[in-house]
């Protein structure tokens, strides 16, 4: 039986602020999307698309359900949600200490996965 991908739940800050959540298997790759405007409609229009914060899952299935949970939230529950995970506020695309932070972070993991696939 072929394991299962570990997955994300992401948030990316949107130029206008908004939030946007989803899930991938690969971080930077999506992240590249949304800002290709090749994403999701929603972040075609509200480029450049920042990653402020991401969560492993075990599973695509898991990480879909924490979108789906974020994605019930209030605006001021998710800022409550993420401030709890870490994330410093304010939440526009000055947020770069972040957003460096989570960038390199995401290319560790995907470094030490590389390195045990091969």
């Amino acid at each position: 039986m072929k394991p299962e991908k570990v997955a994300y739940f992401y948030v990316l800050v949107c130029k206008d602020r908004s939030f946007y959540a989803g899930y991938t298997t690969n971080l930077t790759n999506r992240v590249n999307t949304h800002n290709s405007g090749q994403g999701a409609k929603y972040t075609r229009a509200r480029r450049p698309v920042h990653l402020i914060y991401a969560e492993q899952w075990a599973n695509s299935s898991q990480a879909m359900k924490q979108e789906y949970w974020f994605k019930q939230l209030t605006r001021n529950q998710k800022e409550r949600y993420l401030v709890e995970q870490g994330v410093t506020p304010p939440f526009n695309s000055t947020t770069s200490f972040m957003l460096q932070r989570m960038s390199e972070t995401h290319q560790n993991i995907e470094k030490k996965k590389e390195s045990t696939n091969e």
